[in-house]
This record gives structure tokens, C-alpha cells and sequence, in this order.
């Protein structure tokens, strides 16, 4: 409504520059047309000619005007006049006058009156030609070079209101994003949350429920139950610790405090062994995962840990957010100066509002009814961070039907 109510103001806004530039022209037109008029009837003064005119002054295009006169003029006695005139009128423009002959139907006399400068300057040539009519009398033209300047310079009030208006429409538009952006915040630490609560709930209520049996009458007697469920809240306590760790040390992960131990390593290795950690886990959901690697002795120089790391987490995600049997392939080949590996799966694919947020830290796609994804939304952000370290990038290529594509650029460093 807001949105409605300003695009409402800013165009009746322009409605009233409009009709008020329209105005000032009308206006001008009509000063610069009495301030001729007043100096044909002293040109007929100065002439001893007491007949009257009727409609002296013509505007024949938005720049020109002719005024006609039953005698020629002198030129400098129209120059001196209409200096005078167009300053009674606060015309303060510069003019062309031309004057004309209608006995051999020509243009005999041309001078530029420059009013800021204080001089006037004779020209061989008119900077506009009139149609002059020779069964009219006599005529002389006055030519405006700048006259639109003069109609913006009366706008003055206008266009700073008209500033104002848009600095406070720029200033709305701000602040509709900030707000958008504080929702989308707010509802990314939601999700955080409830991930976080997901996650710490269980073991912690593995090892409450394993504590109360340790604690029951008798089980002293029962060594073997004692280890088992000493083993359970090892364990349970283990995942806690490392749950926690995870997200403290990716949550506070920066891009240019991160340690980086660059050295060369096989590219078709890494992806081998990337491939060899999920690929039981993928026969499980019988689905299947293969690479593509022209060059099989591809070396690249990088920080070999994090970027198996980022491999991943792009295919655990591709696991994880696939309702059908999971189909993963992973490409590298050489483009350019850059390595591209891209992992394309068969998964939910992302909507367009997503692919802007996924590498936002604590950002998750949303699964609609797939309720079994779990994670905190830091695995695309430690990515895109790492792939940064690397002077590299990480995008994604979407396809809402057929699963989503994730293209990391490795620079190759020579």
C-alpha cells in the first residue's frame, strides 16, 4: 500500500513539473512577445509613424519571432531597444536579431547580443532561416539559442522539490529492503535455531535416557549393560562435542583470517576420493555417483583438506535434498585460465529466491514436506568462503525440475 501510495505521489509529481514547465513556457513566450510588441511601437515612434499595427509579433517556431515594422529599422537602434525591452520583461537571454529586406527579399543585416557578456557580434550567416513573406512590409527576426535554459532556471522550486521527493523514495525503498532483509534474517535464525535444537535434542536426550538406567536400583549387578550404555553416552557425547564445534568454528569462519596450505595436488584424485567417502551411502539409496575427467593428470595448486572439504558438502548436499534415487555426476575440465568442476545431481533444485541467499551464512533451502534434511545452513557459506581463499568463485546453475548444477572456478596458479 505504501509502495502504491508513493509511486501515486512521485507521478502526480511529474504531472505538476510537467504542467509547470509547460506554464513557464507559456509565460516566457508571452513576456518575450509584449517586450516586441513595446518595441515595434517604438521603432513606429522613432519612425514619426502613428498608424497602428495590428499583430506585429509573430512566433513562427519555438525559438524565433518576427516583428514587423512599416520602415526599416537601424540596426543599432533595434539592438539598444531590445536590450532595454526584453530587461524590463527580466528576459535575461542571449538573442540573434536578423534583419530583412523585402525589396530583394534578403537578409541584410545578422547580429548575436550576448546580455552576460556585455558585447554584441555581427555574423555573416542566420543561425535559423525564416520564411520571410515580401507582400508583408517590412520584418525583422529575433532568434533564442538558449531559451529552454531560461524556462528550466524559472523551475528552480519545482525541480528541488522534485529532488527532495526522490531522495525520500530512495531513502523508502532503502528501508522497505532493510526491513525485507531483517525478515529474512529473522527467519534464517528461526530455522537456525530449530536445526540447532534438532540436533543438540537427541544426544542430549540419548545420554539422559542412558544416565537414568545407569541410575536405576541393581544395575550394578549387570557389568555388561553398565559398559553398553557407558559406550552409548561416550558416544552420543562425542556427536555433541562435534556438532558444537562445527557450528562455533564455521559460524565465526572469516574469508581473510582463514589459513591456507597451498601445494600441488591431483584433481582427479581429490574427486576420486570424494566420491569413494559417499559412495556406499549412495548405493544404500541405490543411486549412483561418477566423475568425468579428461585429464586424468590434472594438477592444481590448493589447500587440498578444504577443498575436499567443499567437495563434500556439495555432494552430501546433493544426497540429502533428492527425493528419487540419487544420480550425481561431477565434471572437471580446463576453461580459460580457471578450472571448472561442476556437480550436477537430480535433487529438489532451488526457485529463483533461493539461489540468491544459499551462500548466506545460517541460510537453508526450504524442503516444503521433506522434513529429514538436516544441517545449519553453513555448509554452501563455508564453500563459498573457501573458494574465495582460493581467488576462485562457487556459483549455481538451477533447474526447479531436474536438480541443480554447482560450479566451483579454481584459478590455475602457475
Amino acid at each position: 500500500m505504501a509502495t502504491i501510495l508513493l509511486v501515486g505521489i512521485v507521478s502526480v509529481q511529474l504531472i505538476w513539473i510537467r504542467r509547470a514547465y509547460e506554464l513557464q513556457v507559456t509565460q516566457l513566450n508571452y513576456d518575450i512577445t509584449q517586450a516586441l510588441i513595446q518595441a515595434s511601437r517604438a521603432i513606429q515612434k522613432h519612425q514619426g509613424d502613428e498608424s497602428l499595427l495590428l499583430d506585429p509579433v509573430k512566433q513562427v517556431e519555438d525559438q524565433t519571432f518576427i516583428v514587423k515594422t512599416n520602415e526599416n529599422p537601424d540596426p543599432d537602434f533595434i539592438e539598444a531597444l531590445l536590450t532595454q525591452e526584453f530587461k524590463k520583461q527580466e528576459i535575461n537571454l542571449d538573442f540573434e536579431y536578423n534583419l530583412y529586406n523585402c525589396f530583394n527579399d534578403s537578409i541584410v543585416f545578422t547580429k548575436v547580443v550576448k546580455i552576460d557578456q556585455g558585447k554584441a557580434v555581427e555574423k555573416e550567416t542566420p543561425s535559423t532561416i525564416v520564411n520571410w513573406r515580401s507582400d508583408d512590409g517590412h520584418y525583422f527576426s529575433v532568434y533564442f539559442s538558449n531559451k529552454t535554459k531560461m524556462v528550466i532556471d524559472r523551475l528552480n522550486f519545482w525541480i528541488f522539490s522534485s529532488l527532495l521527493l526522490l531522495v525520500l523514495a530512495a531513502f523508502f525503498a532503502y528501508t522497505i529492503n532493510i526491513i525485507l532483509k531483517q525478515k529474512r534474517l529473522g527467519d534464517t535464525k528461526n530455522d537456525f535455531i530449530d536445526n540447532m535444537t534438532h540436533e543438540l535434542k537427541t544426544p542430549i536426550s540419548t545420554i539422559s535416557l542412558s544416565t537414568e538406567v545407569l541410575l536405576k536400583p541393581g544395575i550394578e549387578n549387570q557389568p555388561e549393560r553398565i559398559r553398553n550404555y557407558a559406550e552409548i553416552i561416550k558416544k552420543e557425547n562425542k556427536r555433541l562435542q562435534l556438532q558444537v564445534e562445527k557450528v562455533l568454528q564455521i559460524a565465526s569462519l572469516d574469508k581473510d583470517k582463514v589459513e591456507m596450505q597451498f601445494e600441488t595436488c591431483n584433481l582427479a584424485e581429490l574427486v576420486s576420493d570424494g566420491i569413494s567417502t559417499f559412495k556406499t551411502i549412495i548405493e544404500e539409496k541405490s543411486g549412483t555417483i561418477h566423475s568425468d575427467i579428461p585429464n586424468k593428470n590434472l594438477e592444481v595448486k590448493l589447500d587440498k583438506i578444504h577443498m575436499y572439504n567443499v567437495l563434500s558438502n556439495l555432494i552430501d548436499n546433493a544426497i540429502k535434498y533428492c527425493e528419487v534415487d540419487p544420480e550425481i555426476k561431477i565434471l572437471v575440465h580446463e576453461k580459460g585460465n580457471n578450472i571448472e568442476v561442476r556437480v550436477q545431481d537430480n535433487g529438489i533444485g532451488m526457485k529463483s529466491v533461493d539461489v540468491k541467499y544459499i551462500f548466506d551464512k545460517f541460510y537453508r533451502v526450504p524442503t516444503g514436506n521433506l522434513h529429514n534434511v538436516k544441517g545449519f545452513g553453513l555448509g554452501l557459506y563455508y564453500a563459498q568462503v573457501i573458494m574465495e581463499a582460493h581467488k576462485g568463485s562457487i556459483s549455481v546453475e538451477k533447474n526447479e525440475d531436474s536438480g541443480s548444477v554447482f560450479v566451483l572456478k579454481i584459478p590455475i596458479i602457475k
